[in-house]
């Protein structure tokens, strides 16, 4: 069986990367963006940052920012027809996962309108043509929205997350610039962060990893590890490694995967808006735990990432542990909470392990589960 790999057409990285969206845009013989934001953004001055680009070429534009944290169907269908009604030719995507899962499946939409219900884009649906071109600007190091095949968008009827899976929406630019995510706060620094550490590990464990995926996962783990500490901390050092340790996580997991970490965090998402980074990163000490039986020596290399020191002569039990330790260490370290008292209702678990089971990223767990095991584990983490 061949193993695909999907990556950006093009990605530009480092501070100033925005500067080149201009010269993508003009190259490419676009017309008019449609710039998707979220409110929050555009009122911190963030999205500005990139309409000065598009001003100072003289492209033309309209903002759509009707996004939630967690976006919902009508917020796509809210885009889909603010993409008609301004004649746009591309979008470009200022944000977190919000803004540009937004945008993948407006995109998506506008190339395959039979999918115009939204609903019918969960799962791997089979879509004919690419999206509108998109580009994409990450505002979190997190989420690597801007280089995955993956979205996520709430069905707010049901309480649920879909998870969507489509080479055809995949950015074909994506800018990496830190000066984006300099002015995120302390909490959402550490919450996406995790996320991209979940990205990681999920990625490098599941089961349809392999070696070019790990090369990018071990990679992502080392460099969060390093950075994410000082991120947090508003270090600029930390932030740019931040960019691209997310970035990297992106280029790996989106294509081989998650696991059970992320099946249990989307309904959190759905029923209680729980950040999904929060949602990770309270969970993933507990899963890794649970899937550390078949997994084999990952997290001798997992600890070895993380910089624990003296791996090669730990036992297994010893390196596994040393492994989950030194991941919970980092997430309180940056804030996160240790467990989900705060969070989840007990009469609420039958649903959400259901939710979880039912969920895109289950089946790329590397140990076989059930909704008794994914009940056991909202519960242990209570």
């Amino acid at each position: 069986m061949a193993n695909r790999f999907i990556l950006n057409e093009t990605s530009y990285h480092g501070e100033g990367a925005i500067e080149s969206i201009a010269s993508e845009a003009v190259g490419r013989g676009f017309k008019k963006a449609l710039v998707c934001s979220d409110p929050e953004l555009i009122k911190l001055g963030i999205t500005k940052k990139v309409l000065d680009v598009l001003d100072g070429a003289k492209l033309e534009y309209e903002v759509f920012s009707d996004i939630k944290a967690n976006p919902t169907v009508e917020n796509v269908q809210a885009g889909v027809a603010a993409f008609k009604a301004c004649g746009a030719d591309y979008i470009v995507a200022i944000g977190g996962g919000s803004s540009i899962d937004t945008a993948k499946a407006v995109g998506i939409i506008i190339t395959n309108p039979e999918f115009e219900d939204v609903v019918s884009l969960e799962g791997v649906a089979d879509t004919k043509k690419p999206c509108v071109p998109i580009f994409a600007v990450p505002t979190t190091a997190g989420t690597a929205a801007e280089v995955t095949i993956n979205y996520v968008i709430t069905d707010a009827a049901n309480n649920r997350k879909m998870v969507c899976v489509d080479p055809h929406d995949i950015p074909v630019v994506a800018f990496v610039d830190p000066t984006m995510m300099a002015s995120m706060p302390k909490s959402l620094a550490a919450a996406t962060g995790m996320d991209a550490l979940t990205h990681a590990i999920e990625g490098y464990i599941t089961a349809g990893a392999w070696e070019l995926s790990d090369m990018f996962h071990i990679k992502a783990i080392e460099i969060i590890a390093k950075s994410l500490r000082d991120a947090v901390n508003g270090d600029a050092k930390g932030q740019e490694g931040m960019a691209l340790g997310q970035y990297v996580a992106g280029m790996g997991f989106s294509n081989v995967g998650l696991g059970i970490v992320h099946s249990m965090a989307h309904p959190l998402g759905a029923l209680y808006d729980t950040p999904h980074g929060v949602a990770n990163a309270i969970i993933l000490p507990t899963v890794m735990e649970y899937n550390a039986e078949a997994t084999g020596e990952k997290y001798r290399e997992i600890a070895r990432a993380m910089g624990v020191a003296g791996v090669d002569s730990m036992s297994q039990d010893e390196y596994r542990k040393a492994a989950i330790d030194a991941v919970k260490k980092l997430s309180v370290d940056v804030g996160i909470p240790t467990d989900l008292k705060e969070i989840v209702k007990e009469e609420d678990i039958p649903f959400l392990a259901q939710s979880a089971y039912d969920d895109a990223c289950r089946p790329g767990n590397p140990k076989d589960t059930s909704v008794e095991d994914i009940t056991a584990l909202y519960k242990k983490l209570m």
